[in-house]
């Protein structure tokens, strides 16, 4: 484990395609959440800030918007190039501030840079239609043409990966972009603004502003910013959605989540026990496509408990920079002591704790926290009700595949889930009937690949469309259509009615 105890650096804003110093009073501290100790100072931005950052970007707009595409995708390619050349770099970065293990931050980055691959056929992907003779001597075509100046407000789990999947898209269909990164973990997106630099990217095009609410606000209410995308929980997904358009702009806000994931009794018990452990304490539990709920339905919970408790001891828990170890700390200290309350609730209101992760004991000042299995959780309990996003794994008993459904459909979350079965038939009257954005069967996270797109139903998303892929594409642009005539002197003449295709 890297422990430091020199003074903490302070970081800077990227505007204009160089770093910016912080003009504000107002920092946040960036923690080592291995170690707790502070290792960085965050600017928080100013409103004066965001909009020195937005005329940047609004500037670089007219040039950028009028690049060819050839030279927009030879951009990316430089940059996916640039990003796998140095993504060790960049994991270490992602698990000094979020506490990820190297692996772990190795997978997120290569998720994020399949995005950067899909963006690269930005030639293919903004192709219009076009339609010839639609009347007598006049044609009929489409075009995709970009926003302007968007915005991108990303949270702490996902540093990377989340940036690459709203920047890429949005800066290849000719916008520029305003980044606003978690203050849990900025680097990341400093990193990541560097790189494009040195692939070619026209200064003011990416710009990062770290900042807390004042920032938000600024974007949300800022006249030149056309476009929002975030991803955080529902909450404040909801307020960014309902604030940003009520300013006219276009917004996309992905929320929280609570994914279930039903085993049915003729279940590879092994298997679900494994994709449980997997998904449940992945990255600490701090990912919107955790498996929070495991709904052993029949016969299938004792087996189901007594595989995952079986595994649970064999995962390495400690500093992310360490080899072999399989999962960190969680963000901040004030967030592992919430997810640890959730452990004492559940056994409160009924449910068992199997295993309790409050009893492994950690040194040093680092943000832990053990794996913990409850069982017998209900609906109406905090632990079942409530996102954790924590290393908390809940399973809940249902006598019928009906009754299971029924959970899922009751819950107000719709982002991702799984069936495990050996049923075919099952599966895909599952896939048929399940009211959740992402479906997975026997795949225990289904977070789809870049060339389709990501997003949940219900109280996970707000907004129009889901992220990346073609929804990307699609919520980065806007459609032009144009009626064409070369006209005839001949035949030109006065008509006052309606145009008609005949």
């Amino acid at each position: 484990m890297t422990t430091t105890t020199e003074k903490p650096i302070t970081l800077t804003h990227w505007i204009g395609g160089q770093a910016v110093a912080g003009t504000s009073n107002r920092t946040s501290p960036v923690y080592n959440p291995a170690t707790g100790q502070v290792t960085k100072n965050l600017p928080l931005a100013t409103r004066e800030e965001l909009d020195a950052a937005v005329q940047n970007a609004k500037e670089a707009a007219k040039t950028w918007r009028a690049s060819s595409l050839s030279m927009r995708a030879n951009i990316m390619f430089k940059f996916r190039e640039l990003l796998n050349e140095r993504k060790d770099e960049l994991a270490k970065i992602l698990t000094a501030e979020h506490g990820k293990v190297h692996t772990d931050a190795l997978g997120e980055i290569a998720r994020g840079m399949e995005n950067i691959e899909f963006a690269c056929g930005v030639p293919n992907l903004l192709k219009g239609g076009y339609s010839e003779q639609v009347s007598s001597g006049v044609d009929v075509y489409s075009i995709q043409q970009p926003l302007g100046v968007v915005a991108g407000i990303t949270p702490f789990n996902f540093p990377a990966m989340v940036p690459l999947w709203m920047l890429g898209n949005a800066i290849a269909c000719g916008n520029t972009f305003i980044l606003k990164p978690s203050e849990k973990d900025p680097s990341a997106s400093l990193f990541i603004a560097e790189l494009f630099k040195e692939a070619g990217l026209p200064d003011g095009v990416l710009n990062v502003v770290h900042g807390d609410k004042v920032a938000v606000d600024a974007i949300l209410e800022h006249p030149d910013i056309a476009a929002v995308s975030f991803v955080g929980s529902t909450p404040i997904a909801k307020y960014i959605y309902e604030k940003g358009t009520s300013f006219g702009k276009r917004v996309q806000a992905l929320g929280g989540a609570k994914n279930h994931m039903l085993v049915l009794p003729d279940a590879d018990i092994g298997a679900a026990a494994d994709a449980a452990v997997s998904a449940a304490y992945g990255s600490a539990g701090e990912r919107c496509m955790a498996i929070s709920v495991a709904v052993a339905v029949g016969d299938s919970g004792d087996k189901l408990i007594e595989a995952i408790k079986e595994r649970i001891p064999k995962i390495k828990v400690g500093a992310g920079d360490v080899a072999g170890n399989e999962m960190g700390p969680l963000i901040t200290c004030e967030h592992r002591d919430k997810v640890a309350g959730y452990i004492e609730s559940a056994k409160e209101q009924g449910a068992t704790v199997v295993v309790d992760g409050r009893e492994h004991q950690f040194d040093g000042d680092g943000f832990f926290l053990g794996l913990s299995l409850l069982d017998h959780v209900k609906p109406g309990m905090k632990a079942y009700d409530d996102e954790i996003f924590g290393p908390v794994l809940c399973v809940a008993r249902a006598a019928t595949y009906a009754e299971g459904m029924q959970m899922i459909a009751d819950n107000p979350y719709g982002n991702g889930t799984a069936i495990f079965t050996r049923d075919g038939g099952a599966a895909r009257q599952f896939q048929f009937d399940v009211e959740v954005g992402m479906v997975g069967i026997n795949v225990p996270v289904p977070v789809p690949v870049a060339y389709y797109s990501f997003g949940g139903w219900k109280a996970s998303l707000f907004g129009d469309t889901h992220m990346y892929g073609p929804d990307g594409i699609k919520f980065f642009t806007r459609t032009k259509v144009v009626t064409s005539r070369w006209p005839d002197p001949a035949s030109s003449k006065i008509d006052l009615g309606f145009p008609q295709t005949r």
